[in-house]
């Protein structure tokens, strides 16, 4: 993945993060108040070697064998043989195994000093605790480790340098570290959970995505509407919503697709339902038939009709009485609005649609469609539901791919247009539906709204816009 991939990741996902990062450094803090405060005190203790004789020699050698016997005494210091006298001194109710786990014990390498160290909820009582441990371990290595036969004096000293004093203030909890942790620890955590989503999540969201399932442009992107259902034809509803402008852009970027042959008819389909096909299909004829072109919107989906619905006309004879030769085409043909748009519903659910549809009849009807018509745009059902889609493109022009920003699936149109390969079928570009109006992937597309509609422009204004656009292609 690209850095922009990782940062619209982040974009994404950042309420996840943060709420992460709240509970990670909110529970370590929680946990730091629930923790019983301990105190550490310490003590440092000098080892070193006496020696009859005061040559240079002799003290290099005493020192040499100090810093090897630390390494042995540090292990002394929270044995047994020292604790069980601290416990008595002291009058302690535990023993010495319980003891020796509050206290640590080490020395630098290449040194004589001991360092002892003592946790303990009391803070005078670890202060007493590290100074008996100091002053116990040197009576047992002077005197029982280290202790000659007979009378002679042992030649190891232990003596405390730097005695323990009572702490002030705990040495845990460390509320600010345990705090910074638990944030650090939620980023690392809310990041990594980004991360995982992002590579299960097979939905397409970005243009990357839709480049990784095929070569073909992106024609044009449609904003999510909550209120779709309500208005599918927003390009006649709202002439002025930003959403109508969006299918003027694509409408125009339409006509300028390279299509072999003065015939425009193109096949409108999806991977998988629920993606917007139809409404896009209806809304981009109304914007064709607005230029003046002559448009003939033919709804191909013989299972689940919805352009007559939507485009507020009886579909009860149409293409289905047309290609079993019960009613002629110029009969069913319905102009709609007072434009050059005619609509050609449906008509009654045959049992045998995908037959119908891939029939000489078929290829007939668009033939005579593609004579008396600058465009023919057919709305056909889910290219992986059934073939009825794939058998229709092979008599138009091509077909355009919708794919919903956050709905359709890579595996999913991938395969939809593997099978249009497959058959040898052109795909001319795919046209994103339900793009989201903020948050990261509203910015993937480009800006598909402009500050002026044309639908507030005079004709004569959307006139000279057309031909501009026609010099510069």
């Amino acid at each position: 993945m690209e850095l922009r991939d990782y940062l619209r990741i982040l974009h994404r996902n950042w309420i996840l993060i943060l709420a992460l990062t709240v509970l990670g450094g909110a529970g370590a803090f929680g946990w730091s108040l629930v923790q019983a405060p301990s105190y550490e005190a310490s003590t440092q203790l000098y080892v070193s070697v006496r020696s009859d004789s005061s040559g240079v020699s002799e003290l290099a050698q005493g020192t040499s064998f100090a810093r090897q016997a630390v390494v042995s005494f540090v292990d002394v210091v929270d044995s047994a043989i020292v604790l069980d006298r601290v416990i008595d001194d002291l009058n302690l109710k535990t023993t010495a195994q319980q003891l020796a786990s509050t206290i640590d014990a080490s020395s630098p390498q290449n040194s004589v000093i001991i360092t002892v160290k003592v946790s303990n909820p009391d803070a005078e009582l670890a202060a007493s605790i590290a100074n008996s441990v100091g002053s116990n371990f040197a009576e047992v290595v002077v005197n029982q480790l280290e202790k000659p036969e007979g009378e002679t004096a042992s030649l190891v000293r232990v003596e405390t340098i730097e005695p323990a004093l009572v702490p002030t203030s705990p040495a845990s909890p460390r509320t600010p570290l345990n705090v910074a942790l638990g944030i650090a620890l939620g980023i690392a955590i809310g990041l990594g959970v980004a991360v995982l989503r992002s590579v299960l999540d097979t939905r397409i969201h970005s243009l990357h995505d839709i480049e990784m399932a095929t070569e073909a442009p992106v024609l044009g992107g449609i904003a999510l509407d909550p209120d779709a259902k309500k208005r599918p034809l927003i390009v006649h509803a709202d002439p002025k919503n930003p959403r109508a402008e969006s299918f003027r852009s694509l409408r125009t970027n339409l006509q300028f697709v390279d299509v072999d042959g003065s015939s425009r008819s193109f096949v409108v389909s999806s991977s998988g339902p629920g993606e917007g096909k139809s409404t896009t299909t209806a809304n981009l004829a109304i914007a064709l038939a607005e230029t003046g072109a002559r448009v003939a919107l033919v709804d191909g989906d013989l299972r689940l009709p919805r352009v007559a619905d939507y485009m507020g006309i009886e579909g009860g004879v149409g293409l289905t009485d047309v290609l079993i030769g019960r009613a002629e085409l110029v009969d069913v043909l319905q102009q709609w609005g007072t434009g050059k748009l005619f609509v050609l519903p449906s008509g009654r659910t045959p049992p045998n649609p995908s037959e119908l549809l891939g029939s000489q009849a078929m290829q007939r009807t668009l033939q005579a469609l593609e004579g008396a018509f600058d465009y023919v745009l057919i709305d056909a059902p889910p290219i992986l539901v059934v073939t009825d889609a794939a058998v229709v493109s092979r008599f138009t022009s091509g077909v355009l791919m919708i794919a919903a920003s956050g709905t359709t699936k890579k595996p999913q149109l991938t395969a939809a247009v593997d099978k249009l390969d497959a058959i040898g079928s052109r795909l001319f570009g795919v046209i994103v539906t339900m793009l989201p109006t903020k948050g990261p992937d509203s910015y993937s597309y480009g800006s598909y709204a402009y500050a002026e509609s044309t639908a507030d422009a005079s004709p004569q204004t959307r006139s000279r816009r057309k031909d501009k656009k026609e010099k510069k292609a």
